[in-house]
């Protein structure tokens, strides 16, 4: 059975993609459609802030691509130095709390310790800060999207815990996606799931899978990653077969095989 993954491929040089490798353990045949295109800005300014620990409380990603920005700016030789001279380890006495493994991973890179991985959402995510962190200590510095949902600084905002938050990346539709999932139905059939790792994705995804689909979309079995996912599929009137009970590869993989598993003995 086929499963299209629409989200963006692993980097190249870190092996197979773990969600394709992990539905292949089920028998399944996954595809993966990239969705979103990502810019990065306020580099510098990010960089800056990353220049002073000193007034911050520590740290805060909800994204892959926060990360991704900083190792943007580590790219610069003199950038790099200071980091890894002195930034990195004044940094680490400090909290920087992460909202996934995937994320979790990408703090590891820059060399810092990552805390909170296990939350899975915004949600879980701040309580755990807010648990932590005292009223009024200093401000978190909150590196995001333009995109970024307003679940985690209003949790903080209404705990008392300051956050800081500087845009760092703007997302965008993917220049190859429609043509794609095109390719994709045209050659491949309609799948027997279809998951979405965003709601960007179910904005920039939806129209295109009902006008490819036809009526055999009552046939696909759509699937969330999360939680955060699975409100925008049901927003917009995608019924959700499935949400992974963690944003991992086996959550996920464990969930579809039940769900198609169900489909088959009925």
């Amino acid at each position: 059975m086929k499963v299209l993954l629409l989200k963006d491929p692993k980097d190249k040089d870190s092996g197979p993609d773990p969600y394709i490798k992990e539905l292949g353990l089920y028998g399944f045949e996954a595809t993966l459609i990239p969705v979103l295109s990502f810019e990065f800005v306020s580099l510098e300014s990010l960089f800056e802030k990353l220049s002073h620990p000193e007034c911050y409380g520590g740290l805060v990603f909800t994204s892959p691509r926060a990360l991704e920005a900083i190792k943007i700016c580590l790219k610069e030789n003199s950038k790099n130095e200071a980091w890894s001279k002195s930034l990195k380890q004044r940094w680490n006495t400090k909290p920087a709390y992460v909202v996934g493994k995937a994320t979790a991973s990408l703090v590891e890179d820059i060399g810092l310790i990552p805390q909170g991985e296990k939350s899975g959402n915004a949600e879980k995510l701040a309580e755990y800060i807010c648990s932590r962190e005292k009223p009024d200590s200093s401000a978190l510095l909150f590196p995001c999207g333009a995109l970024k949902r307003e679940v985690l600084p209003t949790a903080l905002r209404e705990k008392g815990v300051p956050l800081e938050s500087l845009t760092v990346y703007q997302t965008t539709q993917h220049t190859d996606l429609q043509e794609s999932l095109s390719s994709y139905f045209s050659q491949q059939g309609i799948p027997a799931s279809v998951v979405f790792f965003s709601p960007s994705g179910v904005k920039f995804c939806l129209q295109h899978i009902q006008k490819l689909s036809g009526h055999f979309i009552n046939h696909i079995k759509f699937a969330a990653i999360g939680p955060t996912t699975a409100e925008a599929m049901e927003a917009a009137g995608i019924p959700v077969s499935c949400t992974a009970e963690s944003p991992t590869p086996q959550a996920l993989a464990a969930g579809i095989q039940n769900v198609l598993h169900l489909q088959n003995c009925c």
